[in-house]
């Protein structure tokens, strides 16, 4: 254990046996845990930071979002040009679509850093 540990630990004590948390809201009820079970562990923090940060996503943009996934599996797999050329419209339209959801909470899409961050979370849900 580190002197920063074992001084914290002491603080934490002393203010127990102070009375400091008794105050606290929701003192002496059982902790409402939510089940993540669903989301994977390495994960889990961000979840829990954007959800205290009341970051939501309407069951509209989830919709969208996994429409936009389906799509963009089908270009990859369309052989024929004409079709492909159908689809990346139609993505084209829903990506727009998708951004103008993001711009409503006043997230920047254009930005690189944005797309390879988005790029990498939509490969470790799927």
């Amino acid at each position: 254990m580190t002197d920063f540990w074992r001084v914290s630990e002491e603080k934490i004590r002393e203010a127990y046996q102070n009375g400091e948390f008794d105050d606290l809201p929701g003192f002496g009820k059982p902790l409402e845990l939510e089940d993540l079970s669903s989301v994977p562990e390495e994960l889990r923090l961000a979840y829990r930071l954007l959800k205290n940060a009341n970051f939501t996503i309407s069951a509209e943009e989830d919709k969208l979002k996994q429409e936009m996934l389906t799509i963009e599996k089908l270009i990859q797999a369309c052989g024929d040009e004409t079709e492909r050329a159908r689809l990346q419209k139609k993505l084209t339209e829903k990506l727009l679509r998708y951004n103008q959801f993001l711009s409503k909470r006043r997230i920047k899409t254009n930005s690189s850093v944005f797309k390879n961050y988005a790029e990498k979370l939509e490969k470790r849900f799927l």
